[in-house]
């Protein structure tokens, strides 16, 4: 007879979780006022830009020119802008392209194929971004707000609460300054990959912050990033939108017309413990988002990622997997994948990811279900990096502080 395993439950280490008047975590989904960011050229729609021309008393195709210059350049330096008249081109650049992004420190794997950004906005805000190359392609994880509202007390991101969402043109940026990272030859060596030239390739919107309360700045930088006439000209498919279940907006994705790649983190297949795992669950349950999830494939044909964070003896019990199985399966076969992802403890926790066997166990019931899993490959462990570690440490804000903003 197996004894059955301890059931560990979710409690905060070395912060106190926020909570409202009733006890219960607190959930923010409206943005503090905190300032706004300079308006930027990136914020503006391309109709948008070429009414601002208009405005400035110039031809149209200016606006053109700065789109060249900022979303295939990378760059907001004026004297690299040749193609615009000299007389007033500073001015011009400082009024459509003001810097948005201050770097304060970056961190390397030994390898050089990972890169963790520590970037100063505006007001001061830390946020950072986490450059990754794999054979064949080069992930950015960017951040989407300053902090997180969502409140789950295994994540790093949330413990200080939500600062203020991040404006479109803060969201682009992170892939222009990563764009020009990789153009000066910055991310490990690309002779041993093949790529020529090099960008990112592929966008995950995992890092600081939830992606869905932050909607509408988030799908306007989706645009910028995949609008091959007026912006990056990425592929949709390469981009991955993220939500601990905001059902809602979920909805309202499915209805974009635009075939991102979506995720669902899930991290428990079960109302009782997602409740303390997710607080967001008190609002929309397990099966609600899973159908949300499931709306999405049938409305866009494209496969639904559930990620799910594996937590010694919290959700990795082998029923776990048996009920995610049955959950998904009932909703129909072929439309979803699993993510299973080793947590990644924050310094001092006591929490840790699974033991292999039991982890193993874990991803075989769902493959003895027909449910396809595979393990995620989390980079950037050993510079904090990784899922669930991005966080500005008090290292991190007195770097900020001796950096005079851009």
């Amino acid at each position: 007879m197996t004894t059955p395993r301890a059931q560990v439950r979710p409690r905060t280490e070395g912060w106190t979780q926020k909570k409202d008047a009733e006890g219960r975590p607190l959930l923010q989904f409206a943005s503090p006022r905190r300032g706004k960011p300079p308006a930027h050229f990136a914020d503006l729609t391309p109709e948008q830009r070429v009414e601002k021309m208009h405005e400035l008393g110039m031809p149209p195709f200016r606006a053109r020119q700065l789109e060249k210059h900022f979303f295939t350049h990378c760059t907001h330096d004026p004297a690299e802008m040749t193609d615009l008249p000299a007389e007033g081109r500073e001015q011009l650049v400082h009024t459509l392209l003001p810097p948005l992004l201050t770097e304060v420190r970056r961190l390397s794997t030994d390898r050089g194929d990972t890169i963790k950004f520590l970037w100063k906005l505006h007001n001061g805000a830390l946020v950072e971004s986490v450059l990754m190359r794999y054979p064949g392609r080069i992930t950015l994880c960017v951040s989407s707000q300053a902090g997180c509202g969502m409140n789950c007390p295994f994540c790093a991101t949330g413990q200080a609460g939500l600062t203020r969402n991040m404006s479109a043109a803060e969201i682009v940026a992170q892939v222009v300054r990563a764009n020009r990272v990789i153009a000066e030859g910055q991310l490990g060596d690309p002779r041993h990959v093949g790529h020529d030239g090099e960008r990112v390739t592929n966008i995950v919107f995992m890092g600081m912050g939830e992606p869905m309360a932050n909607y509408a700045r988030v799908m306007h930088a989706v645009r910028v990033m995949t609008d091959k006439t007026h912006g990056m000209g990425m592929s949709a498919r390469g981009i991955t939108i993220s939500t601990v279940g905001l059902v809602p907006a979920i909805r309202k994705l499915s209805n974009e017309n635009i075939p991102v790649t979506f995720a669902l983190s899930l991290h428990a297949p079960d109302d009782e413990l997602r409740d303390e795992m997710i607080p967001v669950n008190s609002r929309w349950k397990v099966d609600e988002a899973l159908d949300a999830a499931y709306e999405y494939f049938a409305k866009t044909g494209r496969r639904v990622s559930i990620e799910y964070a594996l937590i010694k003896d919290m959700n990795d019990h082998g029923w776990r997997a048996d009920l995610l199985a049955d959950k998904l399966n009932a909703r129909g076969h072929g439309w979803v994948h699993v993510n299973p992802i080793p947590l990644n403890p924050t310094p001092g926790s006591v929490w840790t990811a699974s033991d292999r066997p039991v982890q193993d166990e874990f991803v075989r019931r769902l493959e003895a279900r027909g449910i396809p899993t595979t393990i995620r490959d989390t980079r950037g462990k050993d510079i904090d990096g990784a899922c669930g570690q991005l966080v500005a440490t008090e290292a991190d804000q007195q770097a900020a502080a001796a950096t005079p903003v851009d």
